[in-house]
């Protein structure tokens, strides 16, 4: 299995799916890593889309059977993981593979892979600014947001083990930051 990986990571509402998004939008040679997750959908969450959606019990058959490259229990009874499979069939076309996961995640993958890996942190320009995110997303009742607020806190102390950061203050320029780090890596342009 040849290809690199581009790791992101991020606390809740700090703007990574909208970043990510952008980066795939440009037609970078990357392709989207779908995880496995124990949660139900949100909105208009569609299964092998944004994740693949499973029991905790297929979750458990997966892992018995070393399905996974890693995986954790991100909240009581929210597990994320990243199938074998997932990243065969994205090189399997030429493609690198790109990571949207938690910052526990990101720091096991990039653990895993080494210098064939790049992890990219997004950071908020505040925990305020942060808050109000969530609650414009309107997808958590109050005590979910205190719940990703209070974990952000506990995250945003990790930021520096990765191998960059991208503040998230000014969305244009974020946008050009994270394409700007994952063109170097690939080999595409320097930073």
């Amino acid at each position: 299995m040849d290809g690199k990986l581009v790791i992101v990571s991020a606390p809740s509402g700090a703007g990574k799916t909208t970043l990510i998004k952008d980066l795939l939008d440009r037609g970078v040679n990357l392709e989207f890593s779908i995880s496995a997750t124990t949660r139900k959908p949100r909105g208009n969450e569609v299964d092998g889309r944004e994740y693949y959606f499973l029991s905790p019990a297929d979750f458990n058959d997966k892992l018995e059977n070393d399905q996974f490259v890693k995986w954790e229990e991100v909240y009581t009874d929210h597990r994320y993981g990243t199938l074998k499979s997932e990243l065969e069939r994205i090189w399997t076309k030429g493609n690198h593979v790109l990571f949207d996961v938690d910052v526990k995640g990101a720091m096991n993958l990039k653990s895993i892979f080494g210098k064939r890996a790049i992890s990219i942190f997004i950071k908020p320009p505040s925990v305020s600014e942060l808050e109000k995110r969530l609650f414009a997303r309107a997808t958590d009742d109050v005590e979910k947001i205190q719940m990703r607020v209070n974990k952000a806190q506990e995250e945003l102390k990790l930021a520096e083990q990765f191998d960059y950061i991208v503040v998230n203050d000014n969305l244009e320029e974020a946008k050009r930051g994270l394409y700007s780090i994952v063109m170097a890596f690939l080999g595409d342009k320097k930073v």
